[in-house]
């Protein structure tokens, strides 16, 4: 059975009135064309849902029984217009982001702390995988925006970069020695270097740029992030292949050095990605503009 829902909006105006001149008024209809309404509404359903009394209308026993549920769906209706206007104005809603450790504790952090000062009611849900996975869960819906190494090559979405990141080799006290003259890549390979799993995105782009140089290297150690890098560089394991950025902290307490090459790996990027065919919620596009005006 089929009726449309301006009916029962009518029918529940009605109702609740308790008249038919002051529903169509709420409606902002003539009388003509509600009492039109009531009796298309109970001509389909087959039952009659009002009985006329001096002053109005009162409600049949069918006519209780359908405005009990009527009355249910028009509150459900209205309470998600209300969440949706709150959405809207962030003010509430959930922001569902992937991201890798990495990137998460070095660069996304203040932002998001940030965001939830100025919109604390905004619920965030916060996933780490590496950039394959995160593009993967942006294309199932199982995440809104995600923060990934660039490059990525996907038709599906969209990315905008946020900054430039550089890939460097660091070494702890026992290997500064090596720091006193640029080395070669061919040098580099002797060492005994430590790097990130292969399936990482970063050991892929340092592993893709020295092949591109006749170079291929093998780690002796793997590991699956990039604290990891940095603490096996400090305790002397060998040579970490770290981002500079990321860093900082250790290189500018002396605590690991930076092994030079005659040649810098080239810069990469860390972007922000979503699906190109699927609206940004209200929260998600003003995360997006946080990330983007990070120099602002």
């Amino acid at each position: 059975m089929s009726v449309k829902l301006d009916l029962y909006k009518i029918f529940w105006e009605v109702a609740k009135s308790g008249s038919l001149s002051k529903g169509a008024k709420n409606l902002y209809m003539t009388q003509p064309a509600v009492s039109q309404a009531i009796h298309q509404l109970e001509e389909e359903l087959g039952i009659r849902l009002f009985t006329r009394i001096p002053r109005g209308v009162v409600l049949t026993n069918e006519g209780k029984i359908l405005f009990e549920h009527v009355s249910s769906a028009m509150n459900l209706i209205k309470l998600g217009e209300i969440k949706l206007a709150e959405s809207k104005n962030l003010m509430s809603g959930v922001l569902r982001v992937g991201v890798g450790d990495t990137i998460s504790k070095y660069y996304l952090l203040p932002y998001l702390e940030s965001f939830h000062k100025e919109y604390p009611n905004i619920k965030l849900n916060i996933i780490n995988r590496t950039t394959l996975e995160i593009c993967q869960l942006l294309k199932s819906g199982e995440v809104d925006i995600g923060i990934c190494n660039l490059p990525i090559r996907d038709s599906a979405l969209n990315v905008i970069k946020l900054m430039d990141i550089q890939d460097i080799f660091v070494c702890g006290k026992k290997y500064k020695y090596l720091t006193y003259k640029k080395l070669s890549f061919e040098e580099l390979a002797q060492l005994p270097l430590i790097l990130l799993e292969g399936k990482a995105n970063s050991r892929q782009y340092v592993e893709k740029f020295l092949l591109s140089r006749g170079l291929r290297i093998e780690p002796e150690i793997e590991l699956g992030s990039h604290d990891l890098l940095l603490e096996f560089a400090k305790i002397n394991l060998g040579i970490s292949c770290v981002i500079r950025e990321f860093s900082k902290d250790y290189l500018e307490r002396k605590v690991l050095y930076q092994v030079k090459l005659i040649e810098e790996i080239p810069k990469r990027s860390i972007g922000v990605s979503f699906l190109k065919s699927v609206s940004l919620s209200s929260a998600a596009k003003k995360f997006i503009q946080y990330l983007e005006n990070e120099d602002s």
